[in-house]
Order: C-alpha cells, then structure tokens, then sequence
C-alpha cells in the first residue's frame, strides 16, 4: 500500500492536502453520473441477464472470489453463464477479446487469466463494456454475464448489483484521492445487496446510509498448489516451523498474510506489493515462496519450482443463492 492509500485509512490531517483533487473528481463523477440519469449519455444492455460485482472503493475487497462464486451457482442450475472484465494491468489492444486460458496475465490482466483458467466460462475483456457483454450474450449465447468490477460504468445497463466490502467499509470516508471512494456513500442505497468479505460492523454505516440487505461470506483455503507442477499440492502443516517467504500483490496483502498466519504459517518474511504488480524473476526470494493464486498466474513462466500458491474459495449462506435464484426467475419472467 503506498503512502497515500495509506492515509485513508486513519485519520490524517495530511490527507487534506487532496481535499481539491477530491472536489474535483467529485464534480467530474457526478456531471457523468447525472448525464445518464437524464438520457443524454445512453446506456445499453443485450438480451442477457447483467450481474455487475463491484464496489465504490479502491483496492482489493474479495471481488473475484465472489464472481467465481456466481458463476459456479449458475453453472450447476445448468445456465450458460459468461465473465466480463476491463482487463485492467493487460497490454491487450484488440477488444473485445476471448480469453483464453493459455493467455499471458501480462496481455488480458491478472484476474481475467485467474478466472478463465478456475472457472472453464467464456471471459471476455473489453473497456467497452456494452461490446463486451454483446459479444457474450449475441456471439457466445450466454444467459447470464457476470461482470468483474464496473459498478461505475454505467454505460452497461445492469439487471442486478453486488457490492462488495471488506471490515475497512470506507475509510476515512473521502472521494478519491482523498479517500478510497469512487463515489459517494449513498451510492449504497441503489444496489441490490452488499456482499461482506468476512466480520464486518455495518452499525456506524447504517446510521447515515438506508442500506439494502445484505450476506457475508468467507474465503476458504484449505491446500497449496505449486506453481509450475498443479499436480503437487500441499496442507498448512507442510510448512509449520519452515522458513518461507509469503508476497501478495492484490489490493490488500495484509489480508493474504493474516490468512497464512491464522493456518499456522511463519509470516515473518512479507512482502507486499501494489495491486496487479507486474512481478519480475528477482521478485522471487528463493527457498519456499507462498502467493495468492492471483499473483500465481503473473509469475508462471519464471516460477522456481518451490512457488505454492493457495487457492481461495467464498463460503455463502444458502439465503445467497437463493436470492440469486429469485432475481433470475423474475428477470426470466419479466421478458
């Protein structure tokens, strides 16, 4: 986390310094939000159903997780579901692009490659995302598209929206750069439900926000896969009272390392690095190294073979599905 994210969350009289960087975006975000309302910037959508997974703040709150888990919830009631992403940290030029599972991280983007390779749908990446999600839906005949982030482009009509947080909330509270936010808080109110990433205390939130409902979930490891052999896995207990390295590069390490530490793991050698970090081979300390499998598929090529990576699934409550289940049905019955 770099010096100014790190000032959003606690209280800093230096983050003032930003305040009117943070009017500015302000205006800016709400001129272009409000062009839409009015029908001047239009929105579209083609004839599937539109899940956008996202959030107002920057930074690593569990997203990915939570859009494999949709997906896999559409997948087993046996509807042709499909994953639309920017393809932020790519080199991609030509969109909309078909990811493929063999695609370099570098070119389509960290977490497109994570989930074309976890969850055997068509990914799609384009920064268009109307294009995107009419290439899903009119090309490869998906049902349902599930988009990874792009709560704030709202060029894409959408059918339902999921935000996701973590127990940091919102920070100090500010737009960007002052603060975490890309919009402001009572944009909470419009979404369909908030997604909670692990114990988070809605309380103080509650009191200035009409917040819709809401479903926590976990993120749950249970094994090691090595990064160059996905044959060879490996528990917890293999590295208890071993000397390993642990790096992260995705919004919150910090996370990653409690994680490692809460399964018995000597998280004394971290390193952290800033979300989608384009990793180089002298990044890797050698001896044995533990990642995200995020950071697994940026690191593939130059790997040694003492790289493990720990494959993270979200736990939901049934009453989740459920109501994914009861937005489709009705989405199915409206057309």
């Amino acid at each position: 986390m770099n010096a100014v994210q790190d000032l959003w969350y606690k209280k800093s009289l230096v983050a003032w310094l930003l305040w009117p960087l943070s009017v500015l975006f302000c205006l800016i975000s709400g001129v272009r939000r409000s062009l839409f309302r009015a029908g001047i910037k239009t929105s579209s959508k083609p004839d599937a159903f539109i899940i956008v997974v996202g959030n107002i703040t920057v930074g690593g709150n569990g997203k990915t997780p939570v859009v494999l888990a949709v997906v896999e919830h559409f997948k087993t009631q046996g509807v042709l579901v499909g994953v639309l992403s920017r393809g932020y940290g790519g080199t991609m030029t030509a969109h909309p692009h078909l990811v493929s599972p063999n695609d370099e991280a570098s070119v389509v983007g960290d977490e497109p490659s994570l989930i074309a390779r976890r969850a055997g749908v068509p990914v799609v990446i384009d920064p268009i995302r109307a294009r995107g999600a009419a290439k899903l839906a009119n090309e490869l005949g998906c049902k349902v598209i599930v988009c990874d982030d792009g709560l704030q482009h709202y060029a894409l009509k959408r059918d339902l929206e999921l935000v996701v947080m973590d127990k940091r909330l919102l920070g100090n509270g500010h737009l960007l750069p002052m603060g975490p936010l890309r919009e402001k808080p009572n944009r909470l109110a419009s979404a369909d439900a908030l997604i909670l990433n692990g114990d988070v205390d809605l309380t103080a939130l509650k009191q200035t926000v009409n917040l819709p409902q809401d479903f926590g979930f976990t993120l749950i490891g249970n094994g090691f896969v090595n990064v160059r052999n996905h044959e060879l896995k490996r528990v917890s207990t293999d590295f208890t009272g071993k000397r390993v390295s642990a790096l992260a590069g995705i919004g919150h390490p910090q996370r990653f390392f409690k994680q490692l530490s809460d399964m018995g793991v000597d998280t004394a050698r971290c390193r952290a690095f800033a979300d989608h970090h384009h990793f180089q081979p002298e990044d890797l300390p050698d001896g044995t190294v533990l990642m995200t499998e995020k950071d697994a598929v940026k690191v593939r090529e130059f790997a040694h073979e003492d790289c493990w990576y720990l494959p993270v699934k979200a736990s939901f409550p049934t009453t989740f599905y459920a109501f994914l289940h009861r937005h489709y049905v009705n989405y199915s019955k409206e057309k």
